[in-house]
């Protein structure tokens, strides 16, 4: 699922903190819609050409904006201003702590856009929060299951309830990985290519053990056992013995399921007592580290078959020989 629109309040609750954005006036306009994920200095717009104005950005005011208006008349101001704020714009930005002029501010009070200030420099400012406003704007899902994160690899065990997700998660844990997400796993979709998971933030650290109930893997494991984020790079789905048809013995081709349009690695472990579930979840990741390096276990078996049959057939026979 995509974004097509962030509202002003959304934006400053999650990031006005890291951009150091005061709201100096306008809160009433905060559920004002950002409708393009990135950012515009309005300098055109304000000198009168409007033709490319991208107004359904987030604007910010910088030097070359802040003083080229403080050599205009009052008059010649107010009428700049009613031209932009006549346009549906979501909020301003003044960056480098510059200050708006008391007939700014009285021209967004009045259409109700919000106004902030930031210390920042002004491409420092648009450069994080383009990158915050594309991450907010990006596609992004739920995948059901716990994502571990395995020496750099990071999976999500699926399967349905009671086959033992929890159980292979603490075992994982105790050998030193750390835990991602438990039961929901959240995806968001980054730069087209990566798919980067978290958990929701009212249960990170924490992890359902059937039977005992509730637990803070922070708190019991170490800081060490929570990882907030990790790109995901392998599925293993747990699956009962019975229902596994055709066991893949060789792993000669590896399988892939989409999420949100990236083919992630898939393998299903069939599940029985007795098998150490953690070690071959364990083992698959490795498999993968390794076949991200470009060594095929399968592959290399398979040419040492090829080439030892090669050497014990028979060889042809000479030119000119009957």
């Amino acid at each position: 699922m995509e974004r097509q629109s962030v509202t002003v309040e959304q934006f400053f609750k999650e990031h006005g903190e890291s951009l150091e954005m005061k709201l100096v006036t306008g809160e009433r306009g905060l559920d004002r819609v950002i409708r393009e994920p990135t950012v515009n200095r309005p300098g055109l717009a304000l000198s009168g050409f409007t033709r490319y104005f991208a107004y359904k950005r987030m604007q910010v005011m910088g030097h070359a904006e802040v003083f080229y208006l403080r050599e205009q008349r009052k008059e010649e101001r107010e009428s700049r201003y009613a031209y932009l704020f006549a346009y549906k714009i979501p909020c301003v930005v003044f960056s480098r702590n510059l200050k708006p002029d008391k007939e700014f501010l009285a021209a967004a009070e009045q259409s109700g856009v919000p106004v902030f200030a930031s210390p920042l420099v002004t491409m420092k400012f648009i450069n994080k929060a383009t990158l915050d406003l594309e991450m907010m704007f990006a596609p992004r899902t739920s995948e059901h299951g716990c994502m571990v994160d395995i020496l750099g690899i990071g999976l999500i065990i699926r399967g349905e309830s009671g086959i033992g997700k929890s159980e292979a998660v603490l075992a994982l844990i105790e050998r030193g990985y750390s835990l991602v997400a438990d039961d929901v796993v959240r995806a968001v979709l980054v730069d087209g290519r990566d798919v980067l998971c978290t958990s929701s933030e009212l249960t990170r650290d924490h992890m359902e053990v059937r039977g005992i109930g509730i637990i803070n893997v922070a708190q019991m494991f170490g800081v060490r056992a929570i990882r907030k984020e990790k790109n995901l790079d392998l599925i293993v789905t747990l699956k009962q013995w019975e229902e596994v048809k055709d066991v893949d013995r060789l792993g000669m081709e590896m399988e892939y399921v989409k999420v949100l349009g990236v083919e992630i690695p898939h393998v299903i472990i069939p599940v029985r007592p007795g098998r150490d579930i953690a070690r071959l979840i364990e083992v698959a990741a490795f498999q993968v580290k390794l076949r991200k390096s470009g060594y095929n276990a399968a592959e290399d078996l398979n040419k040492r078959l090829l080439a030892q049959m090669t050497e014990k057939s028979p060889s042809a026979a000479p030119a000119g020989e009957s």
